[in-house]
């Protein structure tokens, strides 16, 4: 090992202690990802008609989505809010994301039916939105995709 690599752990260790800090960061506990089985049984206890919704396709329809969302625990904001645990949150609260000032003031909380008129058609459902996405006109499309996130984003009824 070399003088200056030994100086430098000396130092670290030295200025470690001296702060009552440990190298180490505490590990940080993930939860396990849900089971098929578990959320099945997650579907099933959502209100109707989201309890029977196809979230294979509701996966499918939030291909429209995902280039401006996220939905994993934690994740980046893009051109739109990461959506993890959206539901039951206020409208405009990710205080990492920049919203419209529309949505600043809508004052909402996203709810499953809140969220079906938004993705309808956006712009209309709030204008001044920033949000570019034409809306989805099929209802069983929306209720399918608003199931799927829902599941996704572990939304507990």
């Amino acid at each position: 090992m070399r003088t200056g690599s030994i100086v430098a752990i000396a130092t670290l260790t030295l200025l470690t202690a001296a702060c009552g800090k440990s190298e180490k960061a505490a590990p940080v506990a993930s939860a396990p990802a849900p089971t098929e089985a578990e959320k099945q049984a997650l579907l099933a206890s959502f209100p109707a008609p989201y309890n029977t919704a196809d979230v294979a396709n509701g996966q499918a329809k939030f291909a429209l989505c995902q280039s401006c969302h996220t939905i994993t625990p934690g994740g980046a904001n893009m051109t739109g809010p990461n959506l993890h645990g959206v539901f039951g949150k206020m409208s405009a609260s990710n205080p990492d994301f920049k919203y419209s000032d529309a949505l600043k003031a809508a004052g909402w909380v996203w709810d499953a039916d809140k969220l079906n008129q938004w993705l309808e058609k956006p712009q209309t459902f709030l204008p001044g939105t920033k949000m570019s996405f034409a809306g989805l006109n099929d209802a069983k499309d929306r209720v399918d995709l608003i199931a799927w996130l829902m599941v996704e984003t572990g939304h507990k009824p």
